[in-house]
């Protein structure tokens, strides 16, 4: 028997400020039949929740746990279990939504969900729709460029600590780094011996309470940072135009 299924979208709800989701985002959360948000095997709190509330009228949203872990196992049995509970509403012809924080592509959980699906049952139809990233609300509230003319940028992820900062900053123009606050001590002595400690700007919890600019990333030395906090960084360039 072919099943008729419900399209899956996967919606990013922006880094924080709730007036910065989009229209369309808005349009199908009011239209769709279901809605999941992911959090924590340790608690259900969410955040992308927490910026789309005010939107949904009080509608039920329902919670997917996912752990936070790097053990494959554990990892690949959270996506099965939540993939299958996605497609039980999908194969009822109900369209369902998954809200997720900045944009749903971008070091994003609904990445490993949406490849999950596809695998599970590829015909299930899927639709993104893209979101504001941390990076972009970072870059707007600091009015530092990501990129001029013919630069280039590259994002990495600072998870793991400064190691994906080596390779970039021989490879690109402007680096924005994400997730840094768990290892911003040895990201920052990183940044101290390449000699771009003047070329730094650290956001963090934008578009949230308490938000706040570092410009002077020597002020940030040897200090905790929010969890959410990100660095964007511009080497200098050759006319002295980033000094």
């Amino acid at each position: 028997m072919t099943i008729a299924w419900g399209t899956l979208f996967g919606i990013g709800v922006g880094p924080g400020d709730p007036d910065l989701i989009t229209l369309k985002a808005l349009k199908v959360l009011k239209s769709v039949g279901h809605i999941f948000a992911a959090s924590s095997t340790k608690n259900e709190y969410s955040l992308a929740l927490d910026i789309v509330r005010r939107h949904l009228n009080g509608r039920n949203v329902e919670r997917l746990p996912f752990p936070m872990t790097k053990a494959a196992d554990v990892l690949t049995a959270a996506w099965e279990e939540n993939a299958q509970r996605v497609l039980e509403v999908l194969a009822t012809g109900k369209d369902a939504a998954f809200v997720t924080l900045g944009d749903p592509l971008t070091y994003s959980t609904f990445g490993y969900l949406m490849q999950t699906v596809k695998r599970l049952a590829p015909g299930v139809p899927i639709i993104t729709i893209p979101g504001v990233t941390s990076y972009n609300a970072a870059a707007a509230l600091s009015h530092v460029p990501l990129t001029e003319g013919e630069e280039s940028l590259y994002v990495v992820s600072g998870a793991l600590g400064p190691e994906k900062l080596k390779e970039a900053v021989n490879q690109t123009d402007n680096i924005v780094m994400l997730k840094v606050y768990r290892n911003f001590a040895a990201i920052y002595q990183t940044i101290e011996e390449l000699g771009l400690l003047d070329c730094a700007t650290c956001v963090s919890r934008v578009g949230l309470t308490g938000e706040t600019v570092a410009y002077n990333l020597r002020a940030l030395k040897d200090r905790d940072l929010p969890y959410l906090s990100l660095l964007i960084i511009k080497k200098p360039r050759k006319d002295g135009l980033h000094d």
